[in-house]
Parts: structure tokens; sequence; C-alpha cells
């Protein structure tokens, strides 16, 4: 085929695939997402916790206002300057455009209805895979049509998120991989559009790895150093040993043998039991374990006789699968539970 024929093929795929993704994307809608949701992931363990809003009702209120603010803030500003840069470019809001970006703040507002629901109903471990779900769902809606590269974006923001749940990764490096997503992959991206060109599947190929790795290696390494946890080399001393010293003052290490008896207390509310005397579930030590005790307080580093120290958060998992009632002639009324309490981690023992 003459090459000047090849050259008009050429020109008229490039038309169409411009014809067929007709919006554009502005860089600040990437920048202003990112770095508020990231902000939001780093501190979110530090604001608006169960100190300052000891009742759990107030602080998911406390917590649906600051998103409401925050996420509202962001939507009105990026529209306000997504419109100056459509007249500066004296373009005009396409339909699908409009109906694209609703989805997108749909998809937000789920988000911030499960942040709020999680108080009441739990499923506060995954939090942050579901926001990088429903921020990938986001991005590849958009992208289909305007920019490819936010397709693969969208598809790797999903995969990581369902892949955090799935491999059930500690919830500290959760929230670390989510802010790294939002605040380094959301402006990272907004560098690379390439204003919805068609590009070789091995081109995307190389640019996704490019893109997770920038956005996976800083939170694994952040997370690893911040976790990195530095206990004073002391010997650990007996639990009785420990209950007969009349200054706790310093650092110790304490020593819980097999077989101690550790009383649950459970506080009770609602209107359908009494509560005036909450009950003592009597629970025993499996396995010895060893905790780190400063100025007579847990540190809440924990670990078995010879492993690793592991962080509070990332050492216990507690499970509650099942609940139900049952009312039998010969024991009366019960409610029957189980609890499964395993001490875990990704760290080998």
């Amino acid at each position: 085929m003459p090459q000047r024929a090849t050259q008009r093929l050429d020109s008229i795929h490039s038309m169409l695939s411009a014809g067929q993704r007709n919006l554009r994307i502005e860089r600040h809608t990437l920048i202003l997402w990112g770095l508020s949701g990231g902000t939001l992931c780093l501190i979110s363990d530090n604001i608006l916790t169960d100190v300052q809003f000891p009742d759990n009702t107030q602080r998911a209120l406390a917590w649906l206002l600051l998103l409401i603010v925050t996420f509202g803030s962001v939507a009105i500003m990026d529209w306000h300057l997504t419109r100056r840069a459509k007249q500066v470019r004296d373009e005009a809001w396409s339909f699908i455009h409009r109906q694209v970006l609703k989805i997108f703040w749909l998809l937000a507002s789920i988000g911030i209805l499960f942040t709020f629901a999680m108080f009441f109903f739990g499923g506060g471990y995954m939090i942050f895979g579901a926001w990088l779900i429903l921020l990938g769902v986001g991005l590849y809606v958009h992208g289909l049509f305007s920019e490819e590269l936010l397709e693969w974006a969208g598809i790797l923001m999903i995969l990581i998120g369902v892949m955090s749940l799935g491999f059930q990764l500690p919830y500290e490096t959760m929230k670390w991989i989510a802010a790294s997503v939002f605040s380094i992959g959301c402006p990272l991206l907004a560098a690379m559009l390439d204003r919805g060109r068609s590009r070789p599947s091995m081109k995307r190929l190389a640019q996704s790895a490019l893109w997770v790795a920038a956005v996976m290696l800083p939170p694994l390494l952040a997370h690893r150093y911040a976790s990195a946890i530095t206990i004073p080399e002391v010997p650990p001393i007996p639990l009785a040993s420990y209950r007969q010293m009349s200054d706790v003052s310093g650092f110790h290490i304490v020593t819980i043998p097999a077989g101690t008896e550790i009383p649950v207390r459970i506080e009770v509310s609602g209107n359908l039991f009494d509560h005036t005397g909450n009950p003592v579930l009597p629970l025993k030590i499996a396995k010895p374990i060893e905790v780190a005790m400063r100025d007579g307080q847990l540190t809440g580093d924990t670990r078995f006789p010879g492993g690793n120290w592991l962080p509070a958060r990332e050492a216990s998992w507690i499970e509650i699968p099942w609940l139900k009632a049952e009312l039998t002639p010969d024991q009366g009324a019960v409610v029957r539970g189980s609890l499964v309490v395993n001490f875990k981690s990704n760290i080998e023992q």
C-alpha cells in the first residue's frame, strides 16, 4: 500500500479514536482528589478518635461531617476549575461528561456512606480496600470515554484493593498503600496523561508496571520503617514477679505463662439486658506470650517467646463468626456465639 494511503488511514483512525474518546479529565482533578484522599488516609488514626469522641454515634457523625465537607469542597473546587479550563479552551460540557461526573460523585458518596456505616455494622478492616476499589471503578468508567490510560490505572487500583483484602494484609499496611495510591498514584497519573492517544499494549503494560512500582514501593518501605520496633534488650520477668514489684516505672518485658486466666470484662448496654453488673468471661492463655510494659502501661508490642515483636494492630485478630439465640424447654433462653482469637501476622515467628 502506498505510504500516502497509509498515512491517510492512520489519520482517519486517529480521528475516529478521538471521536470515541471525546472527554478530557483535567490534571487538577486527579491532583485534588488524590491529595485530599491520601491526607485523610494518613491522619485517619489520629483525628476523631474514640478518646476525643467516646460515644460511637457521635464519632460516626463527626467522620460523616468531615468526609462530606472535605470531598464536597474538593468536588466544588474541581467543578469550578474544570469549567474555567473549558472556557479557556472554548469547550462545552458534553452530555456524556456530565453523566460520567455524576457516576464519580456517586461512587464517592458510596464510600462516605460505607465509612459511616462501618461504625455501626463493622467492617473497618475493609475501609481502605473499599475506597481503592471505588476509586478504581470511577477512573475506569471515566477512561472508557476519555483516556485509555485511566482504564489501565482503574483496573490496577481495583486489583490492589481486592488483593489487599484477599491476602489479608495488616490494617496499617493497607492504610499506607491507600494513602500512596491516592497521594502519589493520582498526581503521577495526572502527569502521565496523553490526551487519549492509542498506544501499543506493551507500552501500556510498561507504564502500568512503573506506576505500580511507584505507588507500592514507597508505602511498603515507609511502613516497614515506621513499624520497626526497637525494644530494649532486657531480660523478661515472670508475671508473678512483676505483680510483686512496688515500682513498675521504666521498661519491662513480662512473660505471661500458659494457663494464666485472663478475665474479659464485657460492658453491656441497650434496653434488653440488665447491665448493672457487667459479665466477666474467664479465658486462659494457651501458650506463653511476652508483652512490653512501659511505666506500668502496655505498649501494645507482643511476641511469642523467641519470636519477633509485633504491633498490636497487626498481631491479634478477633472474629465473632456467629451469634444466635435459642429457647428450649431444657435450657430456657440461651445466647450462643463463637469467639475466634488468633495471634498471627505476616511476619514469621
